[in-house]
Order: structure tokens, then sequence, then C-alpha cells
């Protein structure tokens, strides 16, 4: 992969509409992800974990539970695709992909590095299809375990489909969506809450399912012309083709993505909520998707659905109300991710002992780190199954335990209580 970068990202650009930026660390988190995966499996195919007290011997070890189904998605096409292919072959299992209908060259150009990698010895195939194709690999019987990324509603339909399934039962590693607030409180400093706010809200023109669908701030900061400085640096952004250095944000991935974000906007103003976009919506060259520029509501029921584009949603509480805004974000039944700004060390813990949340940033940007293994993404509740993709206990999960229990006594005893050596 670092050898076909520059093919990989002019591909992540035009088939996803990613800005160069976004490409760049798409790539880079696969590479990341497949080194992750080359050190875990040393690991995990060990020696074993041995056990026992006088007199007998256990041994653990992990094995391959068989042909693993990976369901990626378009807004990280081939860093996810990698992640999930990586960790199942490394437990020790053949792969079926099945990459985003959206987001299928970029996986077929994967492919082969994984085979060159060592996939090859176990296998792997890569399906096209989805919404409108016939590739249903969750219902096969010989599928032994599926990992997922995506939306609530296609994971609600895998789940339904292994259960009706009459087999073996296998797991369903899932990874969906997330409300993500920020909260910022009276101490927080302004510049820093926008600077943080603007880029994690909009970058990737809001499609990752990490970055904050609404910020909770309070109403002393609001007071001070917050607003104002969010629609300023908002307004500063570029919004354009992808493939130009300049661009800020790219385009939404396809018409379908764009119908609904518009429809969503249009509840905003039939309900008479405040409701602010940018004017500026040029066309995008070539073949890239349909472009939306970014907006921001003031909504006060908006940690209630996740809303997947570049909408950023705003509400404010008033000083001594923070146990409410934690409660509406728990609520939700999301759990994903959740920013923090202040500068007093006992309301970032105050917040982060109570929120519903797998990771928590203070003061700082509500994205992941350049880095999976740094900051790895897994939820919980709404937002998926766990483990966290880059965290040190996924990799079991695409594997099964099996334990060998020997009886020392029937074969003369244990040596090792005479205090002497065995040979």
């Amino acid at each position: 992969m670092s050898a076909s970068r520059a093919q990989l990202i002019a591909i992540v650009v035009r088939e996803a509409g990613k800005t160069l930026e976004n490409a760049l660390g798409d790539v880079r988190e696969a590479i990341d992800f497949a080194l992750l995966r080359q050190r875990s499996q040393a690991a995990l195919h060990g020696a074993g974990v041995a056990d026992g007290g006088d007199g007998e011997s256990n041994l653990l070890t992990l094995a391959g539970r068989g042909p693993f189904a990976c369901i990626s998605p378009w807004n990280f096409p081939l860093a996810i695709f990698t992640g999930q292919v990586a960790a199942a072959l490394a437990a020790g299992n053949p792969v079926l992909a099945k990459p985003a209908e959206q987001t299928p060259i970029v996986a077929f150009l994967a492919s082969p590095a994984l085979h060159e990698a060592g996939g090859a010895a176990r296998g792997i195939a890569a399906a096209a299809g989805g919404r409108r194709g016939r590739c249903r690999p969750r219902q096969d019987q010989r599928i032994a375990g599926v990992a997922f990324t995506g939306s609530n509603e296609t994971g609600w339909a895998i789940q339904s489909a292994l259960a009706a399934r009459r087999g073996a039962m296998v797991p369903f590693i899932a990874e969906t969506g997330g409300i993500n607030a920020m909260i910022a409180d009276s101490s927080a400093l302004p510049e820093q809450v926008i600077r943080d706010l603007v880029r994690s809200a909009f970058d990737s023109a809001g499609q990752r399912a990490a970055r904050p669908r609404a910020c909770s701030l309070s109403r002393t900061m609001w007071a001070s012309a917050m607003l104002e400085m969010l629609v300023g640096a908002v307004e500063a952004l570029d919004i354009g083709d992808p493939l130009d250095f300049a661009t800020d944000i790219g385009p939404v991935i396809d018409d379908d993505a764009v119908a609904r974000l518009e429809a969503h906007k249009l509840r905003m103003q039939r309900r008479r909520r405040a409701s602010s976009s940018i004017s500026r919506c040029p066309t995008i060259a070539g073949t890239a998707p349909t472009s939306l520029p970014p907006s921001h509501a003031l909504d006060d029921a908006a940690l209630l659905k996740e809303v997947f584009g570049p909408i950023l949603h705003v509400v404010t509480f008033s000083g001594g109300h923070l146990d409410k805004v934690i409660e509406t974000i728990n609520r939700a039944g999301y759990g994903l991710t959740l920013g923090v700004h202040s500068r007093i060390a006992a309301v970032a813990q105050f917040i982060a002992e109570r929120a519903r949340g797998s990771a928590t940033s203070t003061s700082t940007a509500t994205r992941l780190a350049p880095s999976w293994a740094c900051s790895p993404s897994g939820g919980e509740g709404l937002s998926g199954t766990g483990p966290k993709a880059g965290g040190p206990n996924y990799l079991a999960r695409f594997a099964c335990e099996r334990v060998r229990s020997t009886d020392l006594t029937a074969t003369g005893g244990n040596v090792g209580l005479l205090g002497i050596e065995p040979g």
C-alpha cells in the first residue's frame, strides 16, 4: 500500500469524494491497521496461556473460527476495509469482503496487497453488491462471523438475518453511528472551541462516525457572540473539487445523502428552529458526487438522532445544569465519542465519569487520532458491540478459545513437587 499510495489516494478522492488530505489519512490509517494486526497476530497465535495447579496442566490457545464476512463502509473505504480483513486474516480465518456499493474499486485495489502480505494463504475474496445487488453473505451457513461498520438500520438487518439462521451462533462485530456531542463550559477558550468544533464537525464533509453532530455551549459563552464566530469560521472554509489542494470540504457521497440532509434541514425550518447555512455551493468538477454547504441549526432536540453530513446542531445550557446535558446525551442511547472543552479539571472528570461514550477527548477536536492504535474506534449501546477496532481485544473477537488439559498424575505425577528439574 505504501508503494501504491498515489494511486490509492487518487481512487479514494474520485470514488468517495474525499479531499486530498482526507484521502492521504485514509491510506495512512490502512497501513497503521495492517501493522497493528501484524503485531497482534504474534501474541494471538503464540505459545498460549498456561495455567493449572499441582498435578495438572492447562493450555489456552486461540484459533480461527472459519470464513468471516467483512462488510465495510464508504466513508473510510480503504482504512476500515483493511482493518476488518486484516484482523480476520490475522486470526486465522478466510474472508469474504463486501465493500460499500459506492466504493468497490478501492477495495479491489487493496485486495492484491492483502494477498501479497499473506492473505492468499488463507483466502480472501471481494464481492460487490449491496442495497441493489444480491450479495448477502450473512445468510450463508458457512459464514462463521460477521464484522460490520455502517448504519444502525443495516446493522439491525444483519443481526436479524443472523438470528434467523438455524446453525451455529456466530459473533457479530458491529461499529455503527453516534451523536458525539461536544460540551463547552464557561471556562473554555472560545477560539479553541470554534477551531476544534469546525475542524471536527465539517471534516470529511461531516461524514465521519466520530465527528460531533451537536455542540452544547454554556449560555455564558453564547452571549459572547459565539454564533458569529462559528458562522465566520465556517464561511472561511473552501468548498469545492476534492482534487484541489485548497479545498477544505468536498462533496457528500451521493444524491440520496443530499436528499436526506436537505430534508432534515427543512424539518428544522418547519419547527421554527433558526437554521443558517453557507450560501456558496459550487459545482464539483468531473464525476464527484453532489456538494452540500455546511450548516448549523439551533435545536434542543439535536441529540436524539444521528445526522450524517455537514450539519452541526447547537444547543445551550445554563450554569449548574451540566448534569441534565449529560442525561440528554445518554438518553439517546449512543456511545461513541464525546468532546469536552473546559479548563477546570473537575468538570472534565465529572463529564467523563457520567457520560456514555467509548472515547472522551478533553480540550481537543472530537475526531480520531492519526493512529488507530492511539485512539481506537469502537462504541457501545447504539454505537456498536465493541471491542474497539484499534484496541487490544479486537483481534481475539475473530478467534475461538481452545483449552488442552493434561492430568499429570496419570503419567507418573508432577516431578516439580520433588524440587528437581525433569530430564
